[in-house]
């Protein structure tokens, strides 16, 4: 069995048609590759998104809790809506302290103080057989006007495609600094790709993005990589997404950790890029405020009419899986027996 995030198929077969009680007030549900659901609150509209807390004691509990709390976040933010409310749950190994929760938790309160956003309700308690670094999962919610919501199906044909900051970041980010003496780069080439870890975390692009112009569509490209994203954005709409391979940007320091690792970019995870359809007349004017708060981002190709996805006119298939989480394994098994990897 593959590691990761479910397929498509696991979903439309063994999930998608056993959802509990329908419900009137559910304006979008569940989806495969969507990041968030909608429910109907009288005039309002509540957006939530639930994922994983992962946390990596290697980069530091602060560091960790901050990059934790983002990935939750960015699926929320991706409509539009800027975060209000939180929960969140904590199955935390025994050996866990409490000042490297308190750590933790610190960084989790600053980030959601800072946006805004209120923690409601949640669970914190420690199990054994629980370890890092899965160690619960948390939902994030955002209330607001439903007119202005973002929906990930909303991709038209004739739209622009932007993306920011480009393939591979979160993967690169985190292998580099998790194993940095498992991988053959020099060292101002190592610690160029470790500083990609700060550019994980898209809340703040995705709210700019979305104030800036008619933006009708945005993903953040996670698990099976910006590839996957451009195939979920393609899919959720029912269009073709037409895509000048030489115009996505590239961070520094990506294409020489990925060459070093092994790893296929375009299919590795990398929250923290984000995938935005834009009516052209408002595209200049959302690169613009993107840039303005020193974001990367380029426009990419285009929305046309059809199914699926296209590279330089040549058609792109869906990832059958993530490729950093391999690597992750490989890394992972040759430091633990002191091999090279």
């Amino acid at each position: 069995m593959t590691t990761g995030k479910i397929s498509r198929a696991f979903f439309e077969t063994r999930i998608a048609s056993r959802l509990g009680a329908p419900r009137d007030d559910v304006a979008l549900g569940p989806k495969h590759g969507v990041d968030f659901g909608i429910v109907d609150v009288g005039d309002r509209a509540l957006v939530t998104a639930t994922d994983p807390i992962s946390i990596l004691p290697e980069l530091g509990f602060e560091r960790a809790g901050e990059f934790a709390i983002g990935i939750v976040l960015s699926d929320v933010a991706v409509s539009g809506l800027p975060p209000t409310h939180l929960t969140i749950s904590f199955s935390l190994p025994p050996e866990m302290t409490d000042d490297e929760f308190d750590r933790v938790w610190g960084a989790i309160h600053e980030e959601c103080r800072d946006l805004g956003i209120s923690i409601v309700t949640g669970h914190t308690a420690r199990y054994a057989g629980c370890s890092f670094p899965w160690v619960g999962a948390a939902t994030g919610m955002a209330v607001g006007d439903p007119d202005e919501i973002v929906r990930p199906d909303g991709a038209r044909p004739g739209d622009d495609i932007l993306v920011t900051k480009g393939p591979a970041v979160e993967a690169v980010g985190l292998l580099t600094t998790l194993f940095p003496e498992a991988i053959d780069l020099p060292p101002v080439a190592l610690e160029t790709a470790q500083s990609r870890l700060d550019d994980v975390g898209a809340v703040r692009d995705a709210l700019t993005a979305a104030a800036a112009g008619n933006v009708t569509a945005m993903h953040d490209a996670t698990e099976g990589g910006l590839l996957g994203a451009f195939h979920e954005v393609a899919d959720g709409a029912g269009v073709r997404l037409s895509i000048d391979a030489e115009a996505v940007p590239r961070l520094a320091g990506i294409d020489a950790a990925c060459e070093a690792l092994g790893m296929d970019p375009w299919r590795a995870t990398t929250s923290g890029t984000l995938v935005v359809a834009v009516d052209p007349a408002d595209t200049k004017s959302v690169l613009a405020a993107l840039r303005n708060r020193g974001t990367t981002v380029s426009a990419v190709g285009t929305v046309d009419t059809g199914t699926g996805v296209e590279l330089d006119g040549c058609p792109a298939g869906q990832p059958d899986g993530d490729a950093s989480w391999a690597v992750y394994e490989r890394l992972l098994d040759a430091t633990a027996n002191g091999r090279q990897p």
